[in-house]
């Protein structure tokens, strides 16, 4: 068991989590505007249409924003990163950067990330973000 707080899948949100426990991250798009997005709604938030689909992305963003939290939390001491990671697919998602050191020196905006899967308990992998092999 983990101390960190651990997310409750919904029905909306299953996809997700069922896509990270098999080391996947997963989005949305729309059939009809063609919209990737995030987080995860049974609907576009473009268009509305309900025709949208769930599919495996590909896991590479740049560092869009973050802040670097000197408080500890459940299951996180400080200092960490809280970034905001801009996907190659084009939506932005909350996350952690992982495996670099929590200074403004290592983290650099529009520095390229990947993601990476954090189990957390049996049933819920949390998707983070690294510094991507070769960058």
């Amino acid at each position: 068991m983990t101390e960190r707080f651990v997310p409750k899948p919904t029905p909306e949100t299953q996809h997700f989590w069922d896509g990270a426990a098999r080391g996947e991250l997963c989005l949305q798009r729309c059939a009809d505007c063609e919209q990737t997005y995030f987080p995860p709604r049974p609907f576009c938030p473009e268009c509305g249409s309900r025709d949208v689909a769930v599919f495996p992305a590909s896991g590479r963003g740049t560092l869009y924003s973050y802040i670097i939290n000197h408080i500890g939390a459940p299951g996180m001491p400080p200092p960490y990163a809280v970034a905001i990671v801009a996907l190659e697919e084009g939506p932005r998602l909350m996350s952690n950067i992982r495996d670099c050191d929590q200074t403004p020196e290592a983290l650099v905006l529009d520095m390229p990330l990947e993601v990476t899967f954090e189990p957390l308990t049996d049933d819920i992998t949390l998707p983070q973000f690294k510094p991507a092999k070769g960058a």
